[in-house]
C-alpha cells in the first residue's frame, strides 16, 4: 500500500541527531541500557492473567498461548503451511478481540458472556487449527501432542501503571534466539541481551495527571493508555559505556536507505505469515527493498529495486509505522492493517533514519548468508511476556535514558528515538526457523557466540521521528496488543550482494568506517 499524501514536519537539525547515534551508538556498539518505568508485573511476571470472572478487574483484551512456541521443529516440506495457519490464528484473535470490543459493558455485567460469545467460539477455531498443524506436521514426519493445550484464551486487564521502575524481566539465551535482549548492549556490540543489563528505576511521573491511567486513548480506542507514557527527564540515566577487548572488530559499515520517503507501505509480513495478505494486522514502513510483500520470494528480492544509495543493498528493512493520535485520517483508515484493525492516525516519516553494521567485541565476524530473515523483537510482547521483547525508546539529548515498556515524552526541541540492535549471532546452517528466532541469537555476557554460533555484522537501527512533545503518539500492533511500547519490533532480510558483503566484514573486521 502507498500513501499519496503525507503532512510534512520541520526536520531536526543534523548535529543534534548525529549526537544521538553517537550516545547511543557508543563508538561502534550499542551501550547496554534497558530500562522499566513501570511497577506492573509484566505478563511474564508470577501473576496469572486475569480471568473473565473476576469481575472486579478492569478487563481490556484477549491473552492467547503464543501457538508457535509450542510446535517443535517443523520440516521444511511443511513450514509454509504451518505459517499459513498459524497467521490464520492470529486472524481467529483480532476478531475475537472486535467482538470483546464491541461487548466490553455487557462482558463487564455479565462475565459469562465472555465464554459464550468471544473465548468458546475463539477456543473451538484455535482446536481445529492447531489440529490442522498436527496433520500437516505428522504427514512428513511425528505429530507433535498436546497442542490442544494451547488453544484455550483469557481475558486480562490492562496491567500498565504509573510506578516504581522496578524493571525485572527475564534474559533470553542466545540459544533460544536472544530476543530478551535490551536495545543496548554489553561491551557495546549486542553482547547478552538479556533483561536485567543496564536497567535503572526509571520513576516516571504520570504524563496522565489527573486521568485514569488506564483510560484509553487514541482515535482507536485500544490504547494507548496515559500509563504508557513517562517524561524522560523522570527517568534516571543507566548507560554503561562499550568496553573493546584485544581482537574485537571494531569497524562499521553504514547503509543510506532513506525514510521511506516514497511511502511504502503494507500489513504483510513475508518472514513470519509469507503468502498472506494481512498477516502482521499492522502498518509497517519499508525501506531498501522494493518488492517486499506477503508473496515476495528470494527471487521477487533479489531483482527489486532498492532506495539504498549503494545498490548493492537490496535488502529489506522494515517496522512498525508510527502515528499521531491526532484525531486526523490517514488513507488505510478504512484498509486492513489501518482501521480495520484498529491502527489510526496520521502515519509519521521518520526524520532520520540510520542503519549501521557493528563488529564483534572479542573477535572478527563472518559474512552472512544471502536472504537471511532476522526478526528482533515481539510484537506480541505485552500478552506473551518480555523474553522476546527488545524494544528500545529514548529521545535526542538523553540518550543515556533508555525504555523499554513505555514511550518518552520528549521535552521541546527534542525527537523521539526508536532503536533496535539485531541478533548478532548465526547458527552457520540456516537462513530461517521454524519460529524464526532459533537460527540466529545474541552473544553472551562474555561477547562470545552460543555454541554452535558464529560472529556476523550486527544490524544497529536507529528511527528518528520529530512529533509533538505529550503522549499523542503510538506503533501500529495487533490490535489486542493496545499499541504497547513493549511490542516494537524491526525485521531484516539480508539481500546484500556478495561483493558489498565481503566489503562490509573487511571493514568491520580491520577497524574502518565504511559506507
Amino acid at each position: 500500500m502507498r500513501r499519496i499524501s503525507r503532512k510534512k514536519r520541520s526536520t531536526p537539525a543534523n548535529r543534534a541527531i548525529a549526537a544521538s547515534v553517537a550516545l547511543i551508538l557508543g563508538g561502534g556498539g550499542l551501550v547496554a541500557v534497558n530500562v522499566y518505568a513501570s511497577a506492573g508485573e509484566g505478563p511474564s511476571g508470577s501473576s496469572p492473567p486475569t480471568r473473565a470472572q473476576n469481575a472486579g478487574s478492569r478487563l481490556s483484551t484477549i491473552d492467547c498461548p503464543e501457538a508457535v512456541n509450542g510446535l517443535p521443529e517443523v520440516p521444511d516440506g511443511v513450514r509454509g503451511e504451518v505459517d499459513r495457519e498459524l497467521a490464520a490464528m492470529d486472524t481467529q484473535i483480532t476478531d475475537a478481540y472486535r467482538q470483546f470490543a464491541d461487548r466490553k459493558e455487557q462482558i463487564a455485567r455479565d462475565p459469562g458472556l465472555a465464554e459464550n460469545a468471544v473465548l468458546g467460539p475463539l477456543r473451538n477455531k484455535r482446536t481445529a487449527s492447531l489440529d490442522r498443524i498436527g496433520i500437516a506436521i505428522g504427514r512428513v514426519g511425528e505429530r507433535p501432542a498436546g497442542l490442544e493445550s494451547l488453544a484455550g484464551c483469557s481475558l486480562r486487564a490492562d496491567d500498565s501503571r504509573p510506578g516504581n521502575g522496578d524493571g525485572n524481566g527475564d534474559g533470553a539465551n542466545g540459544g533460544d534466539g536472544g530476543d530478551g535482549g535490551d536495545g543496548g548492549q554489553d561491551d557495546g556490540q549486542g553482547q547478552d541481551q538479556g533483561q536485567n543489563q543496564g536497567q535503572n528505576e526509571g520513576q516516571g511521573q504520570d504524563p496522565g495527571q489527573g486521568q485514569d491511567p488506564g483510560q484509553d486513548q487514541g482515535q482507536g480506542g485500544n490504547g494507548p493508555v496515559a500509563a504508557d507514557f513517562v517524561d524522560i527527564r523522570s527517568v534516571q540515566p543507566g548507560v554503561d559505556r562499550p568496553r573493546q577487548r584485544r581482537g574485537a572488530s571494531r569497524g562499521t559499515f553504514t547503509t543510506d536507505c532513506g525514510r521511506n520517503e516514497n511511502g511504502k507501505f503494507n500489513p504483510d509480513n513475508v518472514i513470519v505469515a509469507p503468502g498472506v495478505s494481512n498477516g502482521a494486522h499492522h502498518m509497517h514502513d519499508y525501506i531498501g527493498n522494493q518488492a517486499n510483500d506477503a508473496f515476495a520470494s528470494d527471487d521477487d528480492l533479489a531483482d527489486g529495486a532498492t532506495t539504498c544509495r549503494n545498490q548493492g543493498d537490496r535488502s529489506t528493512y522494515y517496522w512498525p509505522v508510527l502515528r499521531l493520535q491526532n484525531g486526523q485520517d490517514e488513507e488505510d483508515v478504512n484498509a486492513d492493517g489501518g482501521g480495520r484493525d484498529q491502527n489510526v492516525g496520521e502515519i509519521q516519516t521518520p526524520s532520520q533514519v540510520t542503519l549501521k553494521f557493528v563488529g564483534s567485541p572479542v573477535g572478527r565476524v563472518t559474512a552472512m548468508p544471502r536472504f537471511l530473515r532476522i526478526i528482533t523483537g515481539d510484537a506480541k510482547a505485552f500478552t506473551n511476556g518480555d523474553a522476546n521483547a527488545n524494544a528500545s525508546w529514548s529521545c535526542t539529548g538523553f540518550e543515556d535514558r533508555q525504555l523499554k515498556d513505555k514511550y518518552p515524552i520528549c521535552p521541546e526541541g527534542s525527537q523521539v528515538v526508536r532503536t533496535f540492535a539485531f541478533q548478532n549471532c548465526w547458527d552457520g546452517q540456516n537462513t530461517d526457523s521454524a519460529n524464526h528466532r532459533t537460527h540466529v541469537a545474541f552473544a553472551q555476557r562474555n561477547g562470545r557466540c552460543p555454541n554452535g554460533f558464529r560472529a556476523v555484522p550486527q544490524l544497529v537501527q536507529l528511527i528518528v521521528y520529530d512529533v509533538p512533545p505529550g503522549p499523542g503518539f503510538a506503533v501500529d500492533s495487533f490490535p489486542e496488543q493496545l499499541h504497547k511500547p513493549i511490542t516494537d519490533h524491526g525485521d531484516f532480510i539480508n539481500v546484500f550482494d556478495d561483493r558489498l558483503m565481503k566489503k562490509m566484514v573487511r571493514c568491520i573486521n580491520d577497524g574502518r568506517r565504511c559506507r
